[in-house]
């Protein structure tokens, strides 16, 4: 790698897929169980299954594929599982329950970085004939997949409460101002509406 020792380059992945992980989590903060089980969208996207999802990931990613299993491996993880059990919590799984199972698969994750070389090969079996990676890339992958389901999560919570940004003390937003959002989604609108087709 030009410019940059591996140790480097690791850690700045793993850095980004650290803040990731905890704007996922933070999406939770504040809401009732309702609110972080509800589906907000018709595919049934809702902020604890986007927990459940990603843990699961992690665990697949740098689990399975670099032979390091994590026992013992959740029911809808199993082969047979229905579709999307990894997606939504049941009547019986808790915040607590889910949000624990992240931090264990984030640690089991954080075991794998740390064990291995980013050059380090592995076989994602999920992947068909393309599946020799290196850690490198699984990194890649994961911190992309993780980014973007807090961007799902992201507009979810918006929905829920209006919400939104990295963290509690970075919002991103150009102004917290209600006024000039109001003004500005109506400018949005208005500009949308040119290319309406009735």
């Amino acid at each position: 790698m030009t410019g940059m020792d591996e140790p480097e380059f690791k850690e700045d992945l793993h850095r980004y897929l650290r803040t990731a992980r905890a704007t996922l989590l933070w999406k939770l903060e504040g809401l009732e169980e309702y609110d972080v089980r509800r589906p907000l969208v018709a595919t049934g996207t809702n902020l604890l299954g986007l927990v459940k999802h990603v843990a699961s990931m992690e665990l697949a990613y740098f689990g399975v594929v670099f032979n390091r299993p994590f026992e013992p491996e959740p029911a809808w993880m199993a082969d047979d599982a229905p579709p999307n059990s990894d997606m939504w919590a049941t009547a019986d799984e808790t915040r607590e329950q889910i949000v624990a199972f992240y931090h264990r698969a984030s640690s089991h994750a954080d075991s794998t970085i740390d064990a291995l070389d980013i050059a380090a090969v592995g076989a994602v079996p999920w992947w068909g004939e393309e599946s020799r990676v290196t850690l490198h890339q699984v990194m890649v992958h994961v911190v992309d997949e993780t980014s973007r389901h807090v961007g799902h999560a992201d507009i979810v919570r918006e929905l829920i409460d209006g919400t939104v940004g990295l963290n509690g003390a970075n919002d991103n937003l150009a102004t917290d101002d209600p006024q000039w959002w109001r003004a500005y989604r109506r400018q949005l609108e208005a500009v949308a509406n040119q290319f309406h087709r009735p």
